[in-house]
């Protein structure tokens, strides 16, 4: 719903349809949409098309692109199907389920020439910017640790069953999860349902926010086109936080809390910065203050994420997030949720995208589709 808004709001756009399975959360979008400012070229509020077959809305000739805001376990199907049938894709962060979809995504978004921006939008804001140019420049000195706060990884849903609502299609909600009964905490209005919990629909907090914080790791150490090589789980078998993982150029990332919010901790020989979407600050203060050199490496900056991916469709041109970086991404979450369902240490060959001598954890790069929601990867 947000999405749909900040699109309404660019001069740029025209938002045109919208797609929903759950016609109850479709009126209520109808009537946030409506009091939100309108700015496209044309106002087409009372037109807007509706549809709770995704297909309705790809084959529309005044669509050109789409913006996939569903359960991740959704992205895959409808960002692909989008790229075949033309359509630019915005998809929302986790880019994809599992570690194989998202190399689909990537391979589609090549083979059809498609822009795909993935909704990491902190790459479009000035404190990630800030601080991951001050990380690649060398301010902090070499880096050794980084410290990652986001929530738990993914557990099984085992919520009761209650009565489906007429107004929702249960089945089509599901999509290529396994068969099971409806919640209504699965699909519930809040702006936070719990699908995201569930490794069934999600990658639970750790890659809905880690899809954020893991993100600002990458960029800020120059790894979107690899990822760790070596993940080390806490061995108590309840813990949701202690993971260790380990870069190629031996950077230790750990997923802890360090009693500042969700946010990212560089740690350098030169000193410590933390970053979040409510600050940026350093240990010595003045690293944060330092003026950038016009020797410095100058990161992409994006001060709208939505707006950079409208640009780079007029201007043939990759968005700041496009489909390998958030794929690169979304692959530490999926990454470090198999490590802590495992609790063993894995070796990851981020080149070949697989596990070194672990016939386990190379099955858990995909997931078992229920007829007939299947993803070709």
């Amino acid at each position: 719903m947000g999405l749909s808004i900040g699109f309404n709001k660019l001069s740029e756009t025209q938002v045109v349809a919208a797609c929903d399975i759950d016609k109850v959360k479709y009126k209520r979008f109808l009537l946030e949409f409506e009091k939100s400012s309108n700015s496209g070229k044309n106002n087409n509020k009372n037109q807007l098309f509706f549809t709770d077959n995704y297909f309705d809305l790809l084959n529309r000739k005044d669509v050109d692109g789409v913006v996939v805001s569903t359960p991740d376990h959704w992205h895959a199907a409808m960002s692909i199907d989008a790229m075949r049938l033309g359509k630019h894709v915005y998809c929302e962060k986790p880019l994809s389920h599992t570690i194989k979809e998202g190399r689909a995504m990537v391979n589609a978004s090549k083979k059809y020439d498609r822009v795909l921006q993935t909704g990491s939008m902190q790459r479009s804001s000035s404190n990630f910017l800030i601080g991951c140019q001050l990380v690649r420049n060398g301010y902090l000195g070499k880096i050794s640790q980084a410290l990652v706060n986001v929530g738990n990884p993914a557990s099984v849903c085992k919520l009761p069953f209650e009565e489906t609502p007429d107004s929702i299609d249960w089945d089509k909600w599901l999509g290529s999860a396994q068969l099971r009964p409806y919640n209504k905490a699965l699909i519930s209005t809040s702006f936070f349902p719990r699908w995201r919990w569930y490794k069934e629909f999600g990658g639970g907090i750790l890659a809905d926010w880690g899809a954020h914080m893991f993100d600002i790791v990458q960029w800020g150490l120059g790894m979107d086109d690899s990822g760790p090589v070596r993940f080390v789980p806490p061995q108590e078998p309840n813990a949701v936080k202690g993971l260790k993982m380990y870069y190629r150029n031996d950077v230790e990332v750990i997923h802890q809390d360090f009693c500042r919010g969700y946010g990212v901790r560089f740690i350098g020989s030169e000193g410590t910065m933390d970053v979040s979407r409510g600050f940026i600050d350093s240990k010595p203060e003045n690293i944060v203050k330092s003026e950038f050199k016009n020797e410095d490496l100058k990161l992409y900056q994006s001060k709208n994420h939505l707006l950079d991916w409208v640009t780079s469709i007029k201007n043939g041109t990759e968005p700041i997030c496009h489909a390998e970086i958030g794929h690169r991404s979304a692959s530490v979450c999926h990454l470090s949720n198999i490590a802590y369902e495992l609790r063993e240490e894995l070796y990851w060959d981020p080149i070949n995208e697989s596990f070194v001598d672990n016939k386990k954890a190379n099955l858990m790069r995909s997931k078992i589709y229920r007829d007939p929601y299947f993803v070709d990867v």
